[in-house]
């Protein structure tokens, strides 16, 4: 999956286990420029397979494959998939039965259409495809279908993120699910989501477990870039008799490029923001027996006052109680960057913590004004690697590997047009992390 106009979804229809369901058809976030619940000439019913008249050139024909004629119980995920023959335009119009269309996007490959969101449960709908050949001729084909009652068994999805939020260049789209989603279920699902960024950037979902997925984009996020995210998953099967509950468009804001790097060798923190160096800090890393994790990381939470208690979790003799000022979380481990007047001595010389970047108050309370949630860290030169996973570790992965965790097969993009931003929608849920005890 591709950010902008480089996002492809596909439609089309799985079977798995001798089901039937409606696959949600690829779309680069630029097939949102098609049009919206189109209508064609040629109305009435006809068969479902109608070949226009004409007296010159081929003559078109459109059959409605998916839902099946008459269908009842049909998902209401469903989107209509069709074929067509010598055909050089196709619109694709789906009414309720009171008339009212229902907007939708036509796929790419000209072969399905997919509503703008979940359809009402329990209604009857009629879809026409209309197919125009060379010879000006429409041919229109319609089907009728009823969706299923309202499921007892839903899976919420939610956001990390909040509507409107401002986070930094390194933030992953973070999406949650509340029940596991099975393996071969997450390729539906991924169909259905699509990311918009402006300007265009490559992109891809990585599903880091079976109730969540994440996207991050090959290179962190441009400076000051509009993103938008939407899950259309509302009524979509996720196995078991369980479905999706709603869809979800979350938009965000990225700020400006704020990068901030750790060297071992030089115990020297080098910001920088937006490609230009403001500022050089000196630090105190994990001793040996309690290194820093060299690796990618960016930041997670900011505390202005906290306090570390390790007593419980180390015992008398190791552990400790300390209050700490300018915080910000880098690992589920308990890694932060904060201030340690103790250390101040040291910093830029020795290694003296517990695995936390150690900084002066007045250089943790310039970090802490300055950064933003999403914001990177790399650590280099440390005797421990990060673990992917501890933390948001989404950047301590190459690309290569990253795509791997994509539950359908990436492609490239192939154009770097500019593309609309997606639908504003509201539905985002900020949900919470467990919280391990720190270190200092």
């Amino acid at each position: 999956m591709r950010t902008g106009q480089d996002e492809l979804i596909r439609r089309g229809t799985a079977r798995r286990g001798g089901r039937r369901r409606m696959v949600a058809a690829g779309v680069l976030a630029a097939a949102l420029a098609f049009t919206s619940a189109c209508t064609g000439g040629g109305g009435g019913d006809k068969p479902s397979s109608w070949q226009g008249g004409g007296e010159s050139g081929p003559k078109a024909s459109a059959t409605i494959t998916e839902p099946a004629a008459d269908a009842k119980d049909v998902p209401a995920s469903t989107g209509i998939t069709f074929t067509t023959k010598d055909a050089r335009d196709t619109k694709v119009e789906l009414k309720d039965a009171a008339g009212k269309a229902v907007e939708g996007t036509l796929a790419e490959d000209g072969k399905s259409w997919l509503p703008a969101g979940a359809l009402e449960y329990g209604e009857t709908y009629t879809a026409t495809v209309t197919a125009t050949g060379e010879d000006g001729k429409p041919a229109t084909t319609t089907s009728h279908f009823t969706t299923m009652a309202r499921p007892g068994k839903q899976v919420r999805i939610s956001s990390f993120l909040a509507d409107n939020q401002v986070v930094g260049v390194g933030m992953p789209l973070i999406v949650k699910f509340s029940r596991a989603v099975p393996q071969d279920y997450r390729d539906d699902v991924q169909r259905r989501m699509t990311v918009t960024a402006t300007p265009v950037q490559e992109g891809v979902w990585h599903w880091v477990s079976p109730t969540e997925v994440r996207y991050r984009p090959k290179e962190f996020w441009k400076a000051n870039s509009t993103v938008s995210y939407r899950i259309q998953a509302g009524g979509l099967p996720l196995g078991d008799g369980w479905y999706g509950r709603s869809d979800l468009t979350v938009d965000v804001k990225i700020g400006p490029s704020f990068v901030m790097t750790v060297d071992n060798r030089t115990k020297k923190m080098t910001v920088t923001r937006d490609g230009k160096v403001i500022k050089t800090i000196l630090v105190s890393l994990g001793k040996k027996t309690t290194p820093s994790s060299s690796g990618t990381m960016v930041v997670i939470e900011k505390l202005r006052k906290t306090v570390f208690d390790t007593l419980e979790e180390l015992g008398p003799e190791e552990g400790y109680r300390t209050k700490i000022d300018y915080a910000q979380r880098l690992t589920w481990g308990g890694e932060y960057i904060h201030a340690a007047p103790w250390s101040e001595g040291v910093q830029g010389k020795v290694n003296v913590s517990h695995g936390c970047v150690n900084v002066s108050m007045a250089d943790g309370a310039w970090l802490f004004a300055n950064t933003r949630v999403g914001d990177p860290i790399t650590v280099s030169g440390t005797e421990r690697k990060l673990q992917n996973g501890n933390g948001w570790t989404d950047w301590n992965m190459s690309w290569d590997e990253y795509v791997k965790g994509s539950a359908v097969p990436y492609e490239p993009p192939t154009t770097d047009d500019a593309s609309p931003s997606a639908d504003p929608g509201t539905g985002a849920t900020p949900t919470d992390e467990p919280s391990p005890t720190p270190t200092a």
